[in-house]
């Protein structure tokens, strides 16, 4: 703090003044008003009144520094706020920006800027775009909009932002190899089984192009699609990403996306992991060889009929951890409810060794059985409006639906007659509570069942990917831009899956969000941040496990910086 003086020579006023930063200005606050020589000597007494201000004001600065009672704030009910002045600001995001340059995602977009000449900031906009899809999704207008409410934000045009999405889908084979090698020094990447599936996005026009394809959507929906296929490791993060027209099949795209983990991630000796749509006998046998294994969900129903047989055969399942022998007929409803019996056996199909597990649950079975009988209630509500039956889709209820011209009885009928498909409903029936899966190793089963069972996660990934960080539609036309939008939802979803290891998986993926989302904080110039979010557990376990806080009755402006070079590994 210092002493100043205003007004005139013959009639000075004393003022106690100090520097403060607004924004990234920085200008003199009056932190009181001392007055006139005859207001001073008034206060003062005998001694000299201009040294007794000075000694005042360093009474003050020297209690600024000690007080441990906090900064007394002065509001007042008849003035106006300043115009267009922001008063209030998003620190959620700071959690996400200490893992972003942890990943040393700053130091890929220097060197990708190191090759191109351009006139921004790469970093600037991936970090905006990566935040923003997590906190505040949307298209890149409103992510450039939304992120203005960040404690710092973006510097960055919409032009520019366009012209960023170019160059990174350029170069989204280094950037996608740079982030997994960064990651191994962030957590650990459990990369011994890799699990990979397939998904598609869809977009709001009515015709097709070169790379928006008409194909089957996984949502129904009657647009173009993209597909995206996702590799992730046995930990739930993502490891790599590719995306393909939405009209092509889908089990080509794991064998080059597969070659590019070998050739880019430097690790060949994995088990892949995939559901029976992706297990083509090529895609088998390509993980059949150099160390790799698979192991993939099998369709009873597509088994030659003889392993049918087996699968449906009523003796000889077993317990795992055990060698007694059970028969399914005699199984206890109760006592034997939540456990998973199985029976395996060795086959040669398409002149590749592979080893048949089938497990039988009754909590499956009884699982499938209610799903059943909703479909079919839905049915019968079905066969009273015939004209909606003209087309069936996989898994719909009017599969259980035939129509005829014959009575039951044989007997020709002059209408068509509706009525629901007993043997397709009995057909079904005979493989509730069965699963299969194939593998090429000869590894216990209970180990082979407890990696197929991890394959929830990368269904969970899509889904927080369409659901959560709002990945589609996709309001993007060309094919390097549409590719770069799903970069930054691939690292967005990165960044999240390490926010989720690093809290233990102790809170769910709505309340983390929503937690981050709701983090504000009140802007009070020239003294620091005052939080306006509900401080919960997972607030606490946020800040315990970042090594900053933002939840202090105030942050002045000194410790906000140093949570901003924190989080930006900028500490000296």
């Amino acid at each position: 703090m210092k002493l100043t003086c205003a007004g005139t020579k013959k009639s000075p006023t004393y003022y106690v003044q100090k520097s403060v930063r607004i924004g990234n200005k920085t200008t003199t606050k009056t932190v009181e008003r001392l007055g006139s020589i005859e207001e001073i000597k008034a206060r003062c007494g005998d001694k000299d009144p201009i040294e007794w201000a000075k000694e005042y004001t360093k009474k003050l600065t020297l209690a600024e520094k000690e007080s441990k009672q906090g900064i007394l704030l002065k509001y007042s009910a008849s003035m106006l706020i300043d115009k267009n002045v922001r008063r209030s600001c998003n620190a959620g995001y700071l959690f996400l920006q200490d893992i972003y340059y942890s990943l040393g995602l700053d130091r890929i977009c220097s060197a990708i800027s190191d090759k191109y000449k351009f006139d921004f900031d790469l970093n600037d906009i991936l970090s905006m775009l990566v935040y923003s899809r997590i906190i505040a999704p949307g298209s890149k207008l409103s992510s450039l909009e939304s992120a203005q409410n960040f404690l710092e934000h973006p510097k960055c045009s919409l032009h520019q932002v366009y012209r960023a999405l170019e160059i990174i889908a350029k170069e989204n084979d280094f950037f996608q190899a740079e982030l997994y090698k960064n990651s191994q020094s962030v957590i650990e990447r459990k990369k011994e089984v890799l699990y990979y599936d397939c998904t598609n996005y869809y977009f709001e026009i009515e015709e097709e192009d070169e790379f928006r394809k008409y194909g089957f959507s996984k949502e129904h929906r009657p647009n173009p699609i993209v597909q995206m296929g996702l590799f992730m490791d046995s930990d739930g993060i993502p490891l790599s990403f590719s995306v393909f027209d939405g009209n092509q099949n889908e089990q080509p795209s794991m064998t080059p996306l597969e070659q590019k983990i070998i050739k880019d991630f430097d690790t060949s000796d994995f088990i892949v992991c995939t559901d029976s749509g992706l297990s083509s006998t090529a895609n088998r046998k390509f993980n059949s060889i150099q160390g790799r294994g698979f192991v993939t969900t099998q369709s009873i129903k597509k088994l030659k009929e003889f392993l049918q047989d087996f699968c449906f055969d009523d003796e000889g399942w077993y317990l795992p951890g055990s060698k007694k022998k059970y028969k399914l007929s005699e199984l206890d409803e109760e006592k034997d409810y939540d456990k998973v019996f199985y029976k395996n056996r060795w086959i040669n199909e398409d002149n590749l060794e592979q080893h048949l597990i089938v497990t039988y649950s009754i909590k499956y079975r009884n699982y499938q059985r209610t799903i059943r009988e909703r479909q079919l209630e839905r049915a019968k509500k079905l066969i009273d409006n015939p004209s909606s039956l003209s087309k069936k889709k996989a898994n719909d209820p009017k599969r259980f639906i035939e129509q005829g011209h014959c009575t039951a009885d044989g007997e020709v009928a002059s209408k068509t007659i509706t009525s629901l498909n007993q043997e397709q409903i009995d057909n079904e029936a005979k493989y509730d509570g069965l699963y299969a899966v194939c593998t090429n190793l000869d590894y216990d089963v209970t180990d082979i069942i407890r990696i197929n069972q991890k394959r929830w996660e990368i269904e969970e990934c899509f889904r927080i990917m369409k659901t959560e960080f709002k990945a589609r539609p996709v309001y993007l036309s060309r094919k390097d831009r549409i590719t770069a939008h799903f970069t930054t939802c691939f690292t967005a979803l990165v960044i999240y899956r390490i926010l989720e290891k690093k809290l233990k998986d102790r809170f769910t993926c709505e309340e983390i969000i929503k937690t981050l989302k709701t983090m504000n904080m009140m802007i009070v110039p020239g003294e620091g941040y005052i939080p306006t979010y509900t401080r919960t557990d997972l607030t606490d376990a946020l800040h315990e496990t970042f090594g900053f806080r933002t939840d202090y009755q105030i942050t002045s402006q000194k410790n906000m910086r140093k949570i901003l070079n924190h989080t930006k590994k900028k500490e000296k």
